[in-house]
């Protein structure tokens, strides 16, 4: 990276001897010195991947000049976004990843703030959801995993890496009442972030994981779980041989978009600037690496697109929690 930065600005010096900066510039220029991004849950999880993914692209391109990162787990969230809202003058350089979670977990009271106390800067991809199950598993497929649960409820559980009522606990209450099941009997076991859950799928203490499909591709990858049903209207490039629920019988989908917020306050100039930021990270080939190896889907809500869309989705889960019994 380092190299990276010595060799550009040697390069801008040579540019600018010739008088040639401007259209030097124009395409691919820095738009931002740096960004910490504070991450609230912990290392290998969601969130964590989508800001250290989004970081190395925009470094990596040349859009930012350094990316600094920081897990702060706790409150199902709300830890971090409590630091943001009361240190919010000292955090302008900062940018918070969030997700759906924030909407869930505001509308149950996990924590008493919502997305309305941040500054929106931009939602930026959708990641679908998975269930996985360990690689030795004799289960293979939703209905292998439907006959286990039919057979003896309580040795079924299927763990996530949120809290009961959180993200992973919804994908797995919406697949199993889809499926014909009561989701209420469900048994759902949570951990904190990703990775406690993945040894407690390998441990056998869980029979599936609720996860994120790029988590999913991951783990896949490494040989660790078998992808037994992805959320998604048609199967994904990042694990073609992954089933959609629909392709099983079971008519489900849902899309869990991942983004990005400032302290409450942020200066405009700065709001643009990461806004910018973003926006011109979509076109490049830095960007479209990470966003392929992930299996994520470019979802680009910026400003009153993020509110209006994160508004309509507060709507949707809330009625979607009621049905399910959760509010």
């Amino acid at each position: 990276m380092t190299n990276f930065t010595l060799g550009r600005r040697a390069l801008i010096a040579a540019v600018a001897a010739f008088g040639l900066t401007g259209p030097a510039l124009a395409d691919g220029h820095q738009v931002v010195d740096s960004i910490h991004f504070l991450i609230p849950g912990g290392a290998g999880g969601g969130w964590d991947g989508t800001a250290r993914g989004t970081g190395e692209a925009l470094t990596n391109a040349g859009i930012v000049g350094t990316a600094s990162y920081e897990n702060m787990s706790g409150g199902g969230g709300g830890k971090a976004i409590g630091f943001l809202i009361e240190n919010a003058d000292s955090n302008h350089g900062t940018l918070m990843v969030n997700s759906t979670p924030i909407v869930i977990r505001s509308l149950t009271g996990v924590f008493p703030h919502n997305f309305r106390d941040l500054t929106l800067v931009s939602g930026t991809i959708g990641d679908y959801a998975a269930i996985v199950v360990g690689k030795d598993s004799p289960i293979n497929s939703m209905d292998d995993l439907l006959t286990a649960y039919d057979a003896d409820p309580s040795a079924t559980a299927i763990g996530g890496g949120s809290v009961p009522g959180g993200m992973d606990h919804l994908v797995a209450a919406m697949v199993m009442e889809a499926a014909g099941k009561d989701a209420l009997g469900v048994k759902y076991i949570p951990y904190d972030a990703g990775g406690k859950a993945m040894a407690a799928l390998l441990s056998g203490e869980i029979a599936a994981l609720s996860t994120g499909f790029s988590e999913a591709v991951d783990l896949s990858n490494a040989g660790e779980v078998k992808i037994i049903g992805v959320t998604s209207d048609e199967r994904v490039d990042a694990a073609p041989e992954a089933m959609t629920m629909k392709e099983q019988g079971i008519d489900t989908t849902f899309v869990n978009w991942r983004g990005f917020f400032g302290a409450p306050g942020l200066p405009e100039d700065k709001l643009v600037a990461y806004q910018e930021a973003i926006t011109e990270m979509y076109a490049t080939p830095e960007w479209e690496e990470v966003r392929a190896r992930n299996g994520w889907v470019n979802i680009h809500n910026s400003g009153d697109d993020f509110k209006a869309f994160l508004e309509q989705q507060e709507q949707q889960i809330g009625d979607l929690m009621k049905k399910l019994g959760f509010l």
